[in-house]
């Protein structure tokens, strides 16, 4: 591809056939795909029951994080959904739980109404498609990608999709934020610079908590060392040179 003109188009194209494919599964097919990559989850990423993770309510066919969600709700962890605010802003995240407040958000889709606002220290983000170095095509809205280049520390990025969706390469330009590992029915792999590399459980575990210890991962510790807290009062801190003077820092 010669340019980014070229490249959106080729995405463009890309998303709605895939789409278009994952839409085309069975409730059986649909069901058994969530169900491997559930115990996936739930196998090679236990320390997320001690940490705030974000999820997406599955839209058009994606895999259903809601129940890997609440394993690991049940044993401690918060969870929470994005909320998209404004058009070219970063995400943010509000507490979910079964039975929270909801309303409709972009494209429809549920997002808690007014619970409180998080940062979290992993994300399951769906792919509409995902290549051989971890990138992701969502919906072209940059969304997430604009969010894991201003988190700091970087969540831990667990990309989740079916098989079906892997190509080669979705031509990375610099905007675009690799994930750390990679989940579906088939494995889990992490991002490598000759590919993805599969993982077992227990390496999966392993690579998971030592990306997590360098980056300081759960936030909750970190700042509880500093006699901090977690709440919306000190969430700008996390968005470095995003508030710059002229933002709304409500």
């Amino acid at each position: 591809m010669k340019n980014w003109d070229e490249i959106k188009a080729w995405r463009v194209r890309q998303r709605e056939a895939l789409i278009a494919r994952r839409e085309a599964l069975s409730e059986v097919e649909r069901a058994q795909l969530n169900e491997q990559i559930t115990a996936r989850l739930e196998q090679g990423f236990s320390m997320l029951s001690h940490a705030v993770v974000g999820l997406c309510w599955p839209y058009r066919g994606e895999f259903d994080g809601r129940f890997v969600a609440r394993r690991w709700r049940e044993q401690g962890a918060i969870t929470a959904l994005p909320e998209v605010p404004g058009k070219a802003q970063p995400l943010i995240f509000r507490k979910w739980w079964p039975g929270a407040p909801m309303r409709a958000g972009v494209y429809g889709i549920p997002v808690p109404d007014a619970t409180e606002i998080v940062v979290p220290d992993a994300v399951l983000a769906p792919m509409n498609a995902f290549d051989e170095h971890g990138y992701r095509i969502g919906y072209g809205g940059g969304y997430f990608d604009r969010t894991l280049a201003l988190l700091r520390p970087l969540p831990l990025a667990i990309g989740v999709s079916f098989e079906m969706l892997r190509v080669e390469t979705i031509y990375p330009q610099p905007h675009d934020v690799p994930m750390d590992f990679v989940v579906t029915e088939a494995a889990i792999y992490r991002r490598d610079s000759g590919g993805l590399v599969p993982l077992d459980a227990g390496q999966a575990e392993e690579r998971a908590r030592q990306l997590m210890a360098e980056r300081g991962l759960p936030r909750a510790a970190r700042l509880a060392a500093r006699r901090e807290y977690a709440s919306p009062a000190c969430y700008a801190h996390e968005f470095p040179g995003y508030f710059d003077g002229k933002k709304d820092r409500r």
